[in-house]
């Protein structure tokens, strides 16, 4: 016989573990997209006191409740927020784009996006209709 086994055999199902943990698990990258192209809604929702902050501070990016509008200017400064707006420059992965990368069609290049981050009155001020908050690069 050989030698004791030290190393439990579950370690490698950590990762897959991770990625299908739904206890904190946010919105996906393409339905922010879909947000992003109409965020008023989102922006300006009617007070409900069961969530963070009565519902009046939101990031449209991270899909994130904050407590209170300083909360919410501490998350725009910090790295998962610049984290999140770095990867929503980049177009979301479809099933078209998928059938090319089997070499069903052509490739074609995901578009790139110059996002910024939104406010809650900055539609007002902009006198913007919501309609483009992500312009093509």
């Amino acid at each position: 016989m050989g030698r004791y086994r030290r190393k439990k055999m579950h370690k490698g199902d950590r990762p897959l573990k991770e990625k299908y943990r739904t206890k904190r698990r946010t919105k996906d990258m393409d339905q922010i997209h879909e947000d992003m192209k109409n965020p008023k809604p989102l922006l300006n929702q009617e007070v409900d006191l069961d969530k963070p902050g009565a519902a009046q501070h939101y990031c449209i990016h991270c899909a994130k409740h904050f407590v209170s509008e300083k909360a919410l200017t501490d998350h725009f400064r910090g790295k998962p927020h610049k984290r999140r707006m770095k990867a929503l420059e980049t177009e979301p992965y479809t099933h078209e784009e998928a059938d090319r990368a089997a070499g069903l069609a052509t490739y074609i290049a995901p578009k790139k996006y110059t996002v910024k981050t939104l406010r809650r009155g900055d539609l007002e001020k902009d006198g913007d209709n919501g309609d483009e908050t992500m312009k093509p690069a």
